[in-house]
């Protein structure tokens, strides 16, 4: 995030005991000139941070499903989004694939302690559902774009411009660009990937896909 850097953004601390808490917040509260948050114990701290995610992750979701919706109503997704933002306190999420490392896995880690003590978080498996959904659908709505101009679908060449999980960072975790690619091969002729940001050697190791160099 180049508009929050690490000093700005306040730090959640915990400790195994009481000294080892203050001690972990006192070294924390030298570099976050935001300040801290000491937490109670390690496990109110984890959950602050997992729900944090969750709550971005469900968010998304509800944007990815009303997306859907909009494409079969005829709407513009960003004219409906860019309208809605109007109002002060309408939250600026986009539709897209939903990756790496934190917002697409916490829930399940949350979900898994959940189940071992009997409870079913129905939201937080719907939005992961939903999202992790998100591949195919766009997948889908790309092939029905083809069709649409006439494009033979077995013999189209499809170029699929970046990899990583979000924009501009080398981090291919869990990046659901890997998910479409997948589908598009599944559906059509020829799928290549283009990033420039990426490690070939790292997507090759990680995916098996072959990251093409030049434009």
């Amino acid at each position: 995030d180049h508009a929050r850097r690490l000093p700005d953004i306040v730090k959640i601390t915990a400790g195994s005991t009481p000294e080892a808490a203050d001690l972990i917040d006192a070294v924390y509260s030298r570099v976050i000139t935001a300040g801290t948050c000491k937490a109670s114990s390690i496990k109110v701290a984890e959950a602050a941070k997992v729900i944090e995610n969750i709550q971005r992750d469900v968010n998304i979701a509800l944007i990815n499903e009303l997306a859907q919706l909009f494409k079969k109503l005829g709407l513009e997704s960003r004219e409906v989004l860019a309208a809605a933002g109007t109002k002060w306190n309408f939250h600026g999420y986009q539709p897209g694939l939903v990756g790496g490392h934190c917002i697409g896995v916490d829930p399940y880690y949350l979900t898994h302690k959940a189940q071992s003590i009997g409870f079913h978080p129905e939201m937080i498996l719907a939005g992961r559902r939903i999202n992790d959904g998100m591949a195919n659908w766009v997948a889908l709505d790309i092939i029905r774009a083809m069709l649409k101009h006439r494009i033979e679908i077995s013999t189209a060449k499809i170029l699929v411009l970046g990899l990583t999980f979000k924009e501009n960072c080398p981090d291919i975790r869990n990046t659901k660009v890997v998910d479409l690619v997948r589908e598009l091969e599944d559906m059509s002729g020829s799928v290549t990937v283009h990033d420039p940001f990426a490690d070939p050697i790292e997507v090759k190791d990680e995916y098996g896909l072959e990251l093409i160099q030049e434009m």
